[in-house]
Order: C-alpha cells, then structure tokens, then sequence
C-alpha cells in the first residue's frame, strides 16, 4: 500500500512524502493521554430507537447517556456486527461525560432495509444519523464517530458528506478502499475477506459449516481451492448474497458497484471538515487504510483541522493492544491506555476542552526490536534514507539452505534466478488463521518449492527500517499471468525467521506508465517470458531494529495460500471464473540492466 516515497492511491500522495521536512523526536514516551474526563456520570440507558433514514427505511439505535437534565455531546458507531456487543466502550464514554449511539447498519440485525457491506447508503444513512442525533434536547450539537475495522469504513464514508453537526471522528484499524487490501490486494484476491463474506451473508452472523471464519481446517483450505471463486457461497450452502457475486465479477475499481463506495482520493477526501485520529498496529490486516488516510487529509482535507490528522501504529494485530505477540515480549510501553487517549481527543473536538492536544506529535509509531516509540511529525519519518538492497545470487536462490544474497552492492553479471508455481501445489502461508498473528516463523513455508530467498550475512551494527518498502523486480513468467509476492523477514540467531511484512501484485495489475506500478483500473498485457519491471509496494510498512547478529531476508514466490487465493495462470480478464490452473515457469533477473532490489526505509543512527 504505502512504499518508498510514493502511496499507491495516486501522485498527490508522492509530493507529500517527498516534502516532508519536520523532525522526528528519537525516542519518546509511549501515547500519553494526559488529563481527560474524569468518570463521574451515573449511566442511562434509553433503550432501542428506530431512526428512518431519508429513504424511510429505519434504522435501530441504542442510546446510553448520563442520567442528567443537560446536554451532552455524542458518540456514534456504526455496526454490522450487533450493536448489543458494543455496550462496554459506551459505558466507559457515559461515565465520562458523553452520550453514546450504538446502531445496527442497514439490512443488519435490527435494522431495516437490504444488505450490502457496500451499499452507497450507508454514506447517507451516516449522515442521517448523525444530524438525527444532533437534533435531540439531550445532545450539545456536537458528534463525533468511533469504532474498529468495518466501523471505521463507516466512518470514513459518513465524513464524506460532511454532516454539518460531525465534530471528530476515530477510525480504528480502518481498511482503505478496496483494492488496496480487501477483498483485493493489489489484483489479488484475499482468502480471509472471501471468510468474512461468507460469515456476513446474511443478517445476522453466519457460521460457516465445518471450519470458518477465525478457524484455519481442511475443509477452509478445499473451500479456498475450489474454482470457480465465485462459487464460493454456494459451495458452502450459505443465504444469497449477490453483492459476493459482485465482488468476484467486478474486479476492477472502475466498476459502478466500487466507485460509489469509495472514500479515499483528492474528491473525497476535500470533502471532509473534521479532525480524525487513527490506530492500526504493524501486524493489522487492515494496515494499509490508516497511513493512506492520514497522508491524505494531510495534503487535502477540507479545513485547517481535518489537514492535523493523527495517528498511533504499535506492535499489534487487528485486535491486540497487548504487549506480547508469539514469543515477542515488547515491553510495557506496548500497552497504552487508548480509551483515555481518545478520551482526550474527543474532550477537545467535541466539548472543548483547552488540553494542548495540538502540542502532542502527530504521529507515535512503536519500534520493534529496540522496543520503544518514536513520535514525530510527519510519516514517513523526515529523516529517513531510502536504501537500496539488491538480489544477487548463482542461480540456486530456491535452495532455502544456501539462498542468494542481499547487500547494497548493485549486482554485476549474474545469472538469474527460476522457479515453477503450480496453482496446483501453493506455498502455504506461515500463518493459519484469517488474520496475521503477528512475526509468525516464516520457515514454516519458507522451504517449500517456488520459494526463492536472499539473505544479507549477520549484521555487526543496528539497522532500524521504520516506514513503507517498495520492491522493484525484474521478471518473466511463462504464463500469460501471474501473481508475484515479496516478503521481508528478520531472521534471529536461533534461526527464526520473523515474517514482518509483504507485498504483492497481479502481473496484468501492472502499469507502464507508472513504472511498473499496481494500478486497479485497468489490465497490462503480459507476454510469455518477456522481461517486465514490477513496482510492488509493500501493503503493510514496517518499524523494527534488525540487531546484530540478525539478517535481512528477501523471499519471493507466486503464492501464499490460503492467505491470498491463487491466480491460475491463464490470462484471463477475472481469474475468479477461472477454472483450469496453467504452470507457469518464473525467471527472476538481477544483474547490471536488471538490478532487482527492495528499498528499505534506514534510520540513521542516532536519529
């Protein structure tokens, strides 16, 4: 999603990377949410409240506010997962001096209407709910909207309408639009978003039989295998949903069905007048929505405080807010007190309240390895080197015992580098569950066929890599497409081979005229064994130490399943009709006029 200087939602984003200039602090403390709202209101619940939206259709709402003649400011969060699960959050907010609207999102649970994750609606139900909200004598007239994952999509498409009464807004672990992570990533499809699919096709949670979503058994990885891919609800016997059947068949963003969803770009995002702060964690299967988002009302937000956009990135998943992920222990300061931080947040966008907040760094993002934070200006960091690591090796870059290597040394006359992907046989993903359950031991998949892997030697000295990575290959297949993955991975003394981050992208998904780079409207030509310059900009940015004695790997292979489902090779305009896999024989170049390489974000040390 975000890489080297450039994110991949369009060239505004570029200027603004190049142009960051402000510095960043070394280490500081963890996110201090300093003095906020102290508990103190007795809690009021008010009960289900059907609200119609400007279609007639009602939507149900759960109101909870403090038991007091006064008006309060109000929180909304939009759900499709049953507003009855969000009470604790709420409570916490009321005691503190806000009222909080849970609501059921059209077509879900209580609510009325049609269901469709994507439905245009859901923009203009946020805004109806909003500006309903603000009119009751128990609210000051000020909103502001909170919650996790979907429900910061909600988010993102109310504040595109700009209801004049939306004061702040708090998208958590928000994804981006959806070609840039779920339910494609960069042209490909992703195994965990077809889960989720099936887990929402209908109205209220669906089980999937046999091993669903947030279980990884055979009967998911058959599921998964079965073509075509857009069989896949049928297959598992679930209600209709034809807006799966639009997700499969609509593959490119220039599709009717994905355009009037969409939030991220220079129109929308002039759109948007209020202030936002957002969280993900490095190992977030959501990631790449949250820097997106921030570069972007950075350079194009509609008022001087939506242009002060915050951010918070830790060592965490989708869900975690922990300190430990595996067998990394990442200290105390991985733990921080996130409810006060918005508390503070919304204290100062939605009562008033004069708490220097906009003294605070914008951004605080947590340094795995070294184990602290850094707080800065600006993303990525200003005082960043772009550094170029190059593929070298002797043509036995498949052997996971010798590999090739990794330096800054530019290559010379090399030979290249092969491997066979049959869609038949994927390299399995070194994670089983939907999600990414953080540094997973990448050895897992590592050894197996159609993986080729480059290795710096142990390192003498520190080396930080903070910020977005791009890769930039040299390659050719056999095939008429294919997918190309790239994974870094910090491998420890002991050998474990910690998965940080990965980037991936469909071959036809390349663009030449803008290098190489993914673009999600429009299909490349790719011709049987002809040398193309990929740009693949890892989705995920990274922040960790690679300490001494460690080394840096570069592994690259054309699948990584069940995680992303397979490209079957033959070309087609939709690989989710496809049926018939073809094999496809990858050649992967690093030498003088093919100088294969990742860029990696060093920090200097001592910055």
């Amino acid at each position: 999603m975000i890489a080297h200087r450039r994110i991949v939602i369009g060239p505004w984003i570029l200027a603004l990377a190049l142009g960051a200039a402000d510095g960043a602090r070394v280490f500081a403390q963890p996110p201090d949410p300093g003095e906020y709202s102290a508990a103190g209101h007795e809690v009021g619940e008010f009960g289900e409240q059907k609200v119609p939206m400007r279609d007639g259709v009602p939507l149900a709402v759960d109101v909870f506010r403090p038991k007091a003649e006064s008006r309060f400011p109000v929180i909304l969060c939009q759900t499709p997962y049953n507003k009855s699960g969000l009470k604790g959050r709420a409570l916490w907010f009321v005691e503190r001096g806000y009222a909080v609207a849970n609501a059921d999102v059209r077509g879900r649970y209580a609510s009325e209407g049609d269901w469709d994750p994507f439905d245009p609606k859901h923009k203009t139900d946020g805004y109806d709910l909003v500006e309903w909200l603000a009119e009751q004598p128990w609210c000051s007239g000020n909103v502001g909207t909170y919650g996790l994952s979907y429900m910061g999509w909600t988010q993102w498409w109310t504040a595109t309408q700009a209801p004049p009464s939306l004061k702040a807004m708090i998208p958590e672990v928000t994804p981006p639009d959806h070609f840039f992570n779920c339910p494609y990533q960069h042209g490909v499809l992703v195994g965990w978003m077809m889960d989720w699919g099936s887990m929402m096709a209908g109205r209220t949670r669906n089980v999937v039989a046999k091993g669903g979503y947030g279980g990884f058994t055979n009967t998911r990885f058959e599921d998964l295998m079965h073509t075509p891919y857009v069989d896949l609800d049928d297959r598992r016997k679930l209600p209709d949903a034809p807006w799966f059947d639009a997700w499969i068949r609509q593959n490119l963003a220039t599709a009717e069905y994905w355009r009037a969803i969409s939030y991220q770009g220079e129109e929308s995002f002039s759109k948007i007048t209020v202030p936002s702060l957002a969280i993900s964690g490095w190992f977030d299967a959501n990631f790449p929505g949250t820097p997106m988002n921030y570069l972007g009302m950075k350079q194009f937000g509609a008022t001087p405080e939506a242009r002060r956009p915050r951010m918070v990135i830790g060592p965490w998943t989708h869900t975690s807010r922990g300190s430990r992920l595996l067998r990394f222990d990442y200290g105390p300061s991985a733990q921080i007190d996130w409810n006060g931080y918005m508390c503070r947040f919304f204290d100062r966008y939605l009562k008033g309240v004069d708490n220097a907040l906009e003294d605070d760094s914008p951004v605080h993002v947590f340094v795995m390895g070294r184990n602290r934070w850094r707080s800065a200006a600006d993303w990525p960091l200003p005082q960043t080197k772009w550094t170029k690591h190059y593929l070298h090796g002797d043509g036995n870059a498949d052997s996971h015992e010798t590999g090739g290597t990794l330096s800054t040394e530019p290559p010379l006359d090399e030979p290249t580098d092969q491997y066979t992907y049959d869609p038949d046989q994927p390299t399995r993903s070194a994670f089983e569950g939907p999600h990414i359950e953080g540094p997973v031991d990448a050895r897992k998949s590592s050894g197996s066929r159609g993986v080729l892997s480059y290795t710096t030697p142990p390192l003498e000295t520190d080396v930080e890599v903070t910020g977005p990575i791009t890769a930039r290959l040299f390659a050719s297949t056999s095939a008429r497409d294919t997918d190309w993955m790239v994974r870094l991975i910090d491998v420890h003394p002991d050998g474990y081979a910690a998965l940080l981050t990965d980037g991936v992208l469909r071959a036809r998904c390349r663009d030449p005229e803008r290098g190489g780079a993914f673009n999600p409207t429009r299909l490349s030509t790719i011709e049987p064994n002809r040398i193309y310059e990929y740009t693949i900009d890892f989705w995920r940015a990274t922040a960790n130490v690679f300490l001494p004695g460690h080394r840096i790997r570069v592994e690259i292979s054309s699948s990584y399943y069940p995680y992303y489902l397979r490209n079957l090779n033959t070309g087609a305009a939709n690989v989710g009709l496809e049926t018939t896999p073809v094999v496809a024989r990858q050649t992967i170049y690093h030498d003088r006029e093919h100088p294969s390489h990742v860029v990696l974000p060093v920090i200097p040390a001592g910055e």
